[in-house]
């Protein structure tokens, strides 16, 4: 391994292959995104152990970044399954993906993913660990600080570009936490497991607590640490209440630390955030975290839409991208029910485009003006290649315009009042 990291390339003012691909995907001048990844505002996730990708930038003044998730679990074990659902994110434009595995072949389906997939690869590796501390000692709360931090080098020596650590996460935090009356308290699963660990062995977390370990680990490997959210709110009613300002609090400490040594770092949240809230939210994260990039988690706009909620996270996240968010996890119609079919993950990406390009024309960014100024001129022009082609979901286009008539309008039908009004004025014959 010869490569220093992006951060510490940036700031010797050395443009990467990597800075490179950026600029050219995103139609900027190489030298903003150098002077982005310098200052922290931009990542680029790429472990020095992978081989060349699809690589993305995500930050300030770049087109919003979707990412989505697939995994095993003890209920579901189907590698075939998981494989179809990461050859179709692929397809369907994210533009990255998270390995979630909580049971089954973990180390497998990690190396399947970093394997077959051409985009970054994320994983949580605190999953890991509690699982095989669970096999291994027989609870959760049995885990070692040694067991978190191999099973995080571990995934870094396979060659994950980012990992969602929860860092930001100590007794200052649960103590608030304890005292703010939530509703929903914790319901981060990695949240949920170092809350566990530290009450019953009395400990502080050691993923804050040895955060220059973990950073050593991360800076070697070149991986984005994604500060995980451990105590995003579970619902509405707890949206920015004092726990999460806490963290928040926490983070940006801990932010300011990766940036100084040199390591990538964004910072992940919030969870359920009503739309009055979404603005101040991302306001508040930016300024705390010295502009990191935020990896948005939702957001969802309500509680009460089970079966829809990629539709709740559609809305919030339009409008935390618009406010500045710079990357969207998906959210699919399973959330809160079980685990997604490979239907659920369909609907999840393409709701979570929706919404980023959305908020990317919110934003003023000229590429996605472009798209839909063409997609407006197919449809005025009969285009039909040109409608399925712009289309963010080509296929669904594609089956609704062959089904239609000879206007390829199915709402107007012959006397479609685009092609109507465009005979009159000339546009068309």
């Amino acid at each position: 391994m010869t490569r220093v990291t992006q951060v510490l390339a940036a700031r010797a003012g050395e443009i990467t292959p990597e800075m490179e691909t950026v600029a050219k995907r995103e139609n900027v001048d190489v030298k903003s995104i150098l002077e982005g990844v310098a200052s922290g505002q931009i990542v680029i996730p790429h472990n020095v152990n992978r081989k060349e990708f699809n690589y993305c930038g995500i930050g300030q003044d770049l087109r919003i970044k979707v990412n989505a998730l697939i995994g095993t679990s003890s209920n579901r074990e189907d590698l075939s399954l998981e494989e179809r659902k990461l050859a179709f994110v692929e397809r369907a434009g994210c533009d990255s993906l998270m390995d979630l595995s909580t049971g089954g072949n973990i180390d497998g389906m990690r190396r399947l993913a970093l394997t077959k997939a051409k985009i970054a690869v994320g994983s949580v590796p605190i999953y890991q660990a509690a699982i095989e501390a669970i096999e291994k000692r027989g609870s959760i709360v049995a885990m070692t600080a040694g067991d978190m931090f191999e099973t995080i080098e571990k995934q870094a020596i396979d060659g994950v570009d980012f990992m969602a650590i929860h860092s930001a996460y100590n007794f200052d935090v649960l103590k608030r936490l304890q005292g703010t009356g939530r509703v929903t308290d914790v319901v981060s699963r990695g949240g949920s497991f170092l809350t566990a660990w530290m009450l019953h062995n009395n400990q502080e977390n050691p993923l804050y607590e040895q955060f220059d370990r973990l950073l050593e680990i991360l800076k070697k490997y070149d991986v984005t640490l994604s500060m995980g959210d451990a105590i995003r709110p579970g619902s509405t009613a707890d949206s920015l209440d004092a726990a999460q300002l806490q963290g928040l609090i926490a983070a940006g400490e801990l932010v300011a630390r990766a940036q100084a040594a040199g390591v990538q770092v964004m910072v992940e949240g919030p969870g359920h955030v009503p739309m009055n809230h979404v603005e101040a939210t991302i306001q508040v994260q930016k300024r705390l975290c010295h502009g990191a990039p935020y990896f948005i988690l939702g957001t969802l706009a309500t509680d009460v839409a089970p079966g829809y909620d990629h539709i709740t996270a559609a809305i919030g996240g339009a409008i935390a991208g618009a406010a500045g968010a710079d990357f969207l996890c998906y959210v699919t119609p399973a959330e809160h029910l079980g685990l997604p079919t490979e239907e659920d993950v369909k609907e999840g990406v393409i709701a979570a485009r929706i919404a980023a390009h959305a908020a990317d024309l919110a934003r003023g960014n000229k590429q996605a003006w472009e798209k839909d100024r063409q997609m407006a001129q197919a449809r005025v022009a009969r285009n039909i290649d040109g409608q399925i082609s712009l289309s963010l979901d080509p296929e669904k286009t594609r089956v609704a315009l062959a089904a239609g008539d000879d206007h390829s309008c199915a709402v107007c039908g012959p006397n479609c009042a685009a092609q109507v009004a465009a005979k009159y004025y000339g546009i068309v014959s």
